[in-house]
């Protein structure tokens, strides 16, 4: 069965929320620090190598960037997107700008209908950083289903990457209930990828 993922293509940027395409469909969310891993997780879930922006300087995704999903041949428009949101944790982001951004973010949460879920995606080695909390709080107050894809699992041997995904479990079972489920992950090994893309599909009825 072909992936219909690898149908994603790039739509839009909004900075601010009138830049937001009209709140319809299904939408499914992308969070994570700066230098997580989000941009590669993306492109490997949608079988494309520079679908998101893969960057060396952290914080490079500044707007909320939708990507909607060429339509299947003499089918209907997607109404199925996914959202990147911007990275955070990043020092040298002015502070006027974080304030604009978790206005924005937080504004989005509150009020998007078209969002079905939350992917927040974490450094294996560097899980559960107060703004993951945040994020997979947001997606908990909303009860909205939300997803942590523990990246970069290629830089562990398996005894390790097991470790790391039980802790984590525990801990997001201590702070949030069985709201938010986890997943070891790696874009370059491909580890998880099937997995990742199975919950996705599911919250956007592909």
């Amino acid at each position: 069965m072909s992936n219909p993922f690898a149908r994603a293509r790039y739509m839009l940027a909004a900075h601010t929320p009138r830049q937001l395409p009209p709140d319809g469909g299904f939408e499914v969310a992308f969070a994570g620090r700066s230098n997580a891993g989000k941009s590669t997780a993306l492109n490997a879930i949608c079988q494309q190598n520079a679908l998101a922006r893969v960057s060396k300087t952290p914080g490079r995704t500044q707007q909320l960037v939708f990507f909607d999903f060429e339509p299947s041949s003499g089918g209907p428009p997607s109404d199925r997107f996914l959202v990147d949101l911007p990275g955070y944790g990043y020092a040298k982001v002015p502070k006027d700008l974080q304030a604009h951004w978790q206005a924005f973010i937080d504004g989005y949460f509150r009020t998007r209908e078209a969002l079905k879920g939350l992917v927040v995606v974490m450094d294996i080695r560097h899980p559960l950083k107060d703004y993951d909390r945040q994020m997979l709080g947001y997606a908990v107050q909303r009860g909205l289903p939300a997803h942590a894809i523990l990246t970069k699992a290629d830089k562990l041997g398996r005894g390790a990457q097991g470790n790391a995904l039980l802790a984590v479990r525990k801990a997001m079972k201590a702070e949030f209930g069985d709201a938010v489920s986890v997943q070891v992950f790696s874009g370059e090994s491909k580890i998880g990828v099937d997995e990742a893309r199975a919950v996705i599909g599911r919250w956007l009825e592909l």
